[in-house]
């Protein structure tokens, strides 16, 4: 197992771009320096960094190398942080999100979040496949579903209002439904991850199992075909708010709504130690959206 010093070492040089400059800062020789970065590749078997007369450049599995040891002074410096109580937000933050909430909601509102804590870096990854929390690596994954899984902590950042809408072409054209029965006679529009619809109706919960008339796996080409006129479908209202107040959508079926079950959750690991990143990044979010985010308030 690696010394923890070498790991400070190997990170300060890769850092500083000269092992003079990070012997200085560590309080070092060079020659140390020199000595336990070499006994550190000799260790793990692997040469980290090509050292010439002009310049250090890190190999390939010195980068991967270097990503893995940032994380772990990373944590180390987040647990002691932790004890003191005075920890400041710092360090990689890998956050997960789906894609269309994430540019619309997300992306737009990093930057008082990455102002008042400089020393964060943000990883955004965004995808709509079910992420793996723990098996992808990530802080924080941000979900919108119902919550399932117990052996993870959530904390519901906004409600997830669904509709079922179209465009008033399209029903100028088809005609408007009056039942849920009346679907079936329509052109619908849903991934295939989706292949039930869970509402809420005058009755009680409903599952309603579309016949979509276009597959794909890509929530956000089902929006553009609901806009452009293709068929019905439910979206949630982050997503097309502004549509809606513009008129260039309808509601459909409105005593009809999308399970109140569904949230936006921030889902973390399931452990007392929640990093001061990950916290402020979480009370971030929540402050921004609440229990009447700003995207239902423009609908009145």
């Amino acid at each position: 197992m690696a010394d923890l010093l070498d790991l400070k070492i190997f990170a300060r040089v890769v850092e500083s771009g000269s092992l003079s400059a990070a012997g200085r800062e560590l309080q070092l020789s060079p020659t140390v320096v020199s000595k336990r970065l070499t006994r550190l590749e000799e260790q793990l078997g692997a040469r980290l960094i090509q050292r010439t007369t002009r310049q250090l450049t890190l190999t390939e599995v010195g980068e991967g190398y270097h990503e893995h040891v940032l994380r772990v002074l990373t944590a180390l410096e987040e647990a002691d942080a932790f004890i003191s109580g005075s920890g400041d937000p710092r360090g990689l933050l890998r956050v997960s999100a789906p894609t269309g909430f994430g540019r619309l909601h997300i992306a737009p509102r990093l930057k008082p979040f990455l102002r008042a804590y400089p020393e964060v870096r943000l990883e955004l990854d965004l995808s709509d496949d079910y992420v793996d929390l723990i098996a992808g690596g990530f802080d924080v994954v941000v979900r919108i579903g119902s919550l399932e899984d117990s052996s993870m902590v959530a904390r519901k950042l906004a409600p997830n209002r669904r509709l079922l809408v179209a465009t008033p072409d399209y029903l100028a054209e088809r005609g408007e439904p009056v039942t849920l029965a009346d679907l079936d006679r329509h052109q619908v529009l849903t991934t295939m991850s989706q292949p039930e619809w869970h509402l809420d109706g005058p009755d009680g919960a409903i599952v309603y199992r579309p016949a979509s008339l276009l597959l794909t796996n890509s929530s956000e080409v089902v929006r553009e075909g609901i806009v452009s006129g293709l068929g019905i479908g439910l979206r949630s209202t982050w997503d097309i708010s502004e549509e809606l107040r513009a008129g260039k959508l309808k509601r459909v079926l409105p005593n009809h709504a999308g399970s109140s079950r569904v949230a936006i959750w921030a889902i973390y690991p399931s452990r007392r130690l929640v990093p001061p990143k990950v916290r402020a990044f979480i009370d971030h979010l929540a402050e921004i959206y609440g229990p009447e985010p700003y995207w239902d308030q423009v609908l009145g």
